[in-house]
């Protein structure tokens, strides 16, 4: 598996996913840059991925819903608040409702996302920051950090 730690920082209000990849920074950028790539990892393994919008600009949004093994859609979005090329992603992250407006019932959180390369290995970073603790432990007893474990541990079979 590629996940080295899943970290739940309830003093800071963070959740922290480091990985570590067998390639090149620009290989693991695309994982993230290319919504047919994001599709074959984003979302655990029996929940998977459909991008139905992409604007990997600042200030664009990603709009996908993931769908489960007996049919049932969970949507979410992401506002792209600052994209380093190869280096950073950082983006407000959300639920959405099945008409695919934002779900404001649910917590939203900021992921910022790091690529560092050395030894000819790629370590991805993530750390998401919630809002409050309430927020934060909803989600982890949602099975976040178990979900979003298991979805970067698909990253090697897309690289």
């Amino acid at each position: 598996m590629t996940v080295i730690s899943t970290t739940p920082d309830r003093e800071n209000l963070e959740l922290t996913v480091v990985a570590e990849f067998d390639a090149s920074v620009e290989q693991v950028w695309q994982v993230w840059e290319n919504p047919r790539k994001l599709e074959k990892w984003w979302g655990p393994p029996t929940w998977p991925a459909t991008f139905t919008g992409f604007d990997f600009s600042d200030g664009g949004m990603a709009e996908y819903h993931m769908t489960g093994p007996e049919g049932g859609r969970e949507a979410g979005y992401w506002r792209f608040l600052a994209i380093e090329a190869n280096r950073k992603i950082r983006f407000k992250d959300g639920f959405a409702k099945e008409d695919g407006s934002l779900n404001e019932d649910m917590p939203t959180m900021v992921m910022t996302m790091t690529l560092d390369e050395a030894d000819g290995k790629t370590t991805m970073t993530t750390v998401s920051k919630f809002n409050s603790a309430d927020e934060l432990e909803q989600l982890l007893e949602m099975g976040m950090a178990e979900g979003i474990t298991l979805a970067m541990g698909q990253i090697d079979d897309v690289l």
